[in-house]
């Protein structure tokens, strides 16, 4: 599949890049590339392992050079042994192939929510960030990891169902309380770019439930609750692509969750949906939810919502017993529940 950050680079760091891709992909304990300062050398090799998940046994690099040479020799930090190495590419040869098997059959669309239906439910996040966590052993081999490595299985099970994708990155931002690099997906499907963030939806996700807050979003929609990219990425656009609003459980008027609330309630079913009836305010989630308790009470019940603010979609239960919180808010990636 296209190299999308190769794509973008100058000559001379393309130079880098294939000499850092061949040297890796034979193993070698040493190899020269073009001389670049520091941080350029960095960051070619950071975005060839976007661009390449399959290079997942590589974890670092130092380098030497002469005062005037024009060449330096980078060497390679390998997380393991050759021959551990050649072991894990088998095994995640295998695995990709396995999976992908099942998808043959599938159109594109299909295929994308094959993809992120399957990390949402076989893989948990990983907070203590070993170092597979980062690369695709940790999701396809351990089941586990953050969302580094969710976003690169992504794209190498995008890569290998011939669907565009490249992996979006965006810094930290600790005056806001954001310490980490985020990483997410941006695909192609149906000739329109979008967000795919599968770690933000395996973290709202539950057994019985896969979330699809962050399904094919636009520019719009994931900037509610990500940060500006590091990496410029093609544009995406309206958000008609959106699950919600391809299921029909995307609502503009009272109304129409009413009547959907009220076949959950009968159904004793959660109803899951996204208001797009203007902004989500303290006033509008009022309402919402004194619709949502009567409806419920007309069969005895109450309801309790767990809500994903930013992206105003509602998960909403009828338990018999009245709820001590009617209304918890979810935050998505670390799946942590904070008071409303």
């Amino acid at each position: 599949m296209e190299a999308y950050y190769r794509q973008h680079m100058n000559k001379e760091r393309q130079s880098v890049y294939h000499a850092m891709k061949t040297g890796f992909s034979a193993f070698s304990p040493s190899f020269p590339v073009l001389r670049l300062d520091a941080a350029a050398l960095n960051d070619v090799f950071f975005q060839l392992r976007l661009d390449c998940p399959e290079i997942f046994y590589v974890s670092g690099f130092s380098y030497r050079f002469y005062r005037d040479a024009d060449h330096v020799e980078l060497i390679p930090q390998y997380l393991f042994d050759k021959g551990k190495i050649r072991d894990h590419q088998q095994a995640m040869s295998a695995r990709v192939t396995k999976l992908c098997r099942s998808a043959q059959s599938m159109n594109e669309a299909e295929r994308e929510q094959y993809i992120h239906d399957f990390l949402c439910e076989n893989v948990r996040y990983d907070k203590l960030k070993k170092p597979y966590s980062h690369e695709i052993i940790g999701p396809l081999g351990q089941g586990v990891g953050v969302c580094e490595g969710i976003a690169k299985s992504a794209k190498i099970l995008c890569d290998n169902l011939g669907i565009w994708c490249a992996i979006a990155i965006s810094d930290a931002a600790p005056d806001k309380g954001i310490k980490y690099r985020h990483a997410w997906n941006v695909v192609k499907i149906g000739g329109v770019y979008r967000h795919l963030d599968v770690t933000f939806d395996l973290s709202l996700s539950r057994e019985g439930l896969t979330r699809h807050d962050y399904f094919n979003l636009s520019d719009q929609q994931i900037l509610r609750d990500h940060q500006p990219m590091l990496y410029p990425m093609p544009a995406c656009g309206s958000g008609d692509g959106s699950f919600y609003r391809q299921k029909k459980l995307s609502f503009t008027k009272m109304e129409e969750v009413e009547n959907r609330a009220r076949q959950a309630v009968r159904k004793k079913k959660p109803f899951l949906f996204q208001w797009r009836g203007g902004y989500l305010t303290r006033e509008v989630l009022k309402d919402l939810m004194n619709l949502l308790e009567h409806t419920a009470q007309e069969k005895g019940r109450h309801a309790k919502v767990s809500l994903n603010w930013p992206q105003a979609v509602l998960l909403a239960e009828f338990p018999e017993e009245l709820p001590s919180q009617a209304v918890v808010a979810e935050e998505a990636n670390e799946g942590e529940l904070l008071d409303a």
